[in-house]
């Protein structure tokens, strides 16, 4: 069923697709509106949450904003993971008075990675307004979404809005380092506050600008799998007068060029073929025929091995694995007695992580080089590109973004929607804030976002839960 879904999709969305167009002015929240996500956003950033810090304040700093709006302290939830008293989790639920479907959850993440005062040219904890842009960690990953979110609640609230189905918003800990992860602790542990038919994830999917033009809105139905092994060789180790064959260090290095020269073989997806079908719009030339031969089956492996020069497609082709760490040997004189690497990989969801390992022994060719799994898979299944769904958001996109198409989306990177596919519920990237494909800064020094596109996503963001809001 999903097959016959996603290419009638794809064999829509070619009939359609335009080619990209320059960003125009985009309807923008009211002025007050805007001022409050200034505001929320300024807060937000303003709360140092990475994972030492913890994300309790931000929760909090939430759970005062939702109380003034007039939300109910009953609709309100502030939980602490037992085991992690600083990472708290806020739920809040805008009730329906006679829900006609399970509600719909938006799952919003408050860490963020570390960020270092000296390697930055502003603080990263106080968002500055410069040349058109907000800077701050978290601005583009994803406090911005986050204040977007918050920001629609109040705006409804204000406004009086009463949805067809009860609309829960969870703001959580732990999608960065993911020890202490929110929804997966909610899900295990307080399913009923978070119970839905349907996910929306602002971290995830989204909109990008090249060159000055926006390309397709991608809806995330599907992310890599991530998995990480390390690598190891050990020997009796002795003086370094005396080498000895079995070296673990360049036993190890050995090992990390085969793993950096072995390429894992082509798969797709009815998500990555309805991909490569959209996108073929918006190529040209060898590049435009290659994309619409990769969204068809079975697979031309001559379109694939030309698609696997570009950085931008390559990694949509296969499963990748990457050497992210090393580190051995004890002392500059003396022979190692241990070497070791981490290899993190990012699998094509159709892949598990004892066949990826198999392959990984498999191209390493070495017994004495030992491979063991240091943070396993969570497998997830791909939510459905539902027709239904997907032209309801395509109407919004429509609204903000003129001439912008709609496509579904594998996301390359790891998001939250893991936990909730894993537990049955569909579940949908929606990132409201553009970025640019040439000045990504998420993790990175700098992070920043242009403040026009971020009131643009904050109506989006509003425009979204409102529709979503309305009947089935």
């Amino acid at each position: 069923m999903i097959v016959r879904t996603a290419a009638a999709l794809g064999a829509l969305l070619i009939a359609t697709a335009a080619r990209a167009a320059a960003p125009t002015a985009s309807p923008l929240p009211p002025p007050a509106d805007q001022a409050l996500a200034r505001d929320l956003l300024a807060e937000l950033v303003g709360i140092d949450t990475v994972h030492r810090s913890g994300t309790l304040k931000a929760a909090e700093a939430i759970q005062a904003r939702l109380k003034a709006a007039g939300f109910a302290d009953g609709d309100i939830s502030l939980l602490t993971i037992p085991e992690h008293p600083t990472q708290a989790q806020l739920v809040v639920r805008m009730r329906a008075k006679a829900p006609k479907a399970k509600p719909i959850l938006w799952i919003c993440h408050l860490d963020v990675v570390e960020a270092k005062r000296e390697d930055w040219t502003v603080d990263p904890f106080t968002l500055t307004e410069k040349d058109g842009w907000f800077y701050g960690r978290g601005s583009q990953d994803m406090k911005s979404e986050d204040a977007a979110v918050l920001e629609s609640l109040i705006r409804l609230k204000r406004e009086g809005f009463t949805p067809d189905r009860d609309l829960i918003v969870a703001f959580t800990s732990d999608e960065e380092s993911g020890d202490a992860n929110g929804p997966e602790w909610l899900l295990k542990t307080h399913r009923d506050l978070i119970d839905a038919g349907l996910v929306i994830n602002p971290d995830a999917g989204g909109g990008s600008i090249k060159d000055g033009k926006r390309l397709a809105y991608g809806i995330q139905t599907s992310e890599k799998v991530y998995v990480t092994f390390r690598a190891e060789a050990t020997d009796k180790g002795g003086h370094s007068s005396v080498p000895e064959p079995n070296n673990p260090i360049y036993r190890l290095a050995e090992a990390l060029g085969k793993v950096a020269a072995y390429r894992f073989p082509v798969a797709t997806t009815p998500t990555t073929r309805s991909w490569f079908a959209a996108q073929s719009a918006y190529a040209e030339g060898q590049e435009a025929a290659d994309m619409l031969a990769m969204s068809k089956e079975p697979t031309d492996m001559a379109a694939a091995e030309r698609l696997s020069q570009r950085p931008s497609t390559a990694p949509r082709l296969r499963t990748t694995c990457v050497a992210t760490e090393i580190a051995g040997g004890h002392a500059e004189n003396a022979l190692p007695q241990r070497a070791y690497a981490s290899i993190q990989c990012r699998m094509i969801p159709l892949d598990t992580e004892a066949g990826v390992k198999a392959q990984l022994e498999k191209a390493i060719a070495d017994p004495q080089v030992k491979l063991t799994t240091i943070a396993p898979a969570t497998p997830a299944p791909d939510s459905p590109p539902d027709p239904a769904l997907f032209a309801r958001i395509a109407k919004v996109v429509a609204s903000e973004w003129p001439g912008v198409k709609v496509i579904p989306h594998m996301d390359l990177g790891a998001s939250d929607s893991i936990f909730t596919r894993a537990a049955g519920i569909p579940s949908y990237g929606l990132s409201a804030v553009w970025g640019d494909v040439d000045d990504n800064r998420a993790h990175g020094r700098d992070e920043r976002i242009r403040v026009d596109r971020y009131y643009e996503g904050v109506e989006f963001a509003y425009r979204i839960m409102k529709e979503l809001g309305r009947g089935k």
